[in-house]
């Protein structure tokens, strides 16, 4: 039996393949770039830079003096490959790589889903931000 030819390398970690195929030289499965280290499930906070994308994730930390827990948000930039290009509010998996640049040290393998909770919290600034702006105009008004 003849093997089927994959368009994509494995990287080692069980996630499913990006559909798309791209040149880039810095993706895990169509580049030369390799996965070692931590991974972690996050958030996408900004995608508008060229192949970067901003995630945050949350955590609990030990506070010893009170001995209780804090909630802290990490916050990085991550390489975000052409075949993948996860878009603002959607839930991704990262890797850790060498450094790609001085501040990109991660990238993204996997699209898991949708963050509904980001979503929502997003929308509900926006209507903040046009019902603020509406009460501020009325409020001219009637001086």
């Amino acid at each position: 039996m003849a093997k089927k030819k994959q368009d994509h390398k494995d990287i080692g970690i069980k996630v499913a393949p990006p559909g798309k195929v791209c040149t880039d030289p810095n993706c895990p499965f169509h580049g030369t770039l390799k996965i070692r280290g931590k991974t972690f499930v996050a958030t996408v906070v900004k995608s508008l830079m060229q192949k970067t994308a901003v995630v945050t994730w949350e955590r609990r930390r030990f506070v010893q003096k009170f001995e209780r827990y804090e909630k802290v948000r990490t916050k990085i930039k991550v390489h975000n490959p052409p075949c993948i290009s996860a878009e603002k509010g959607e839930t991704v998996k990262i890797a850790e790589t060498r450094p790609i640049s001085k501040t990109k040290h991660f990238t993204i393998i996997e699209k898991v889903g949708e963050d509904f909770a980001y979503k929502q919290k997003e929308e509900s600034k926006d209507e903040i931000k046009k019902t603020g702006s509406d009460t501020k105009e009325e409020t001219k008004e009637e001086k």
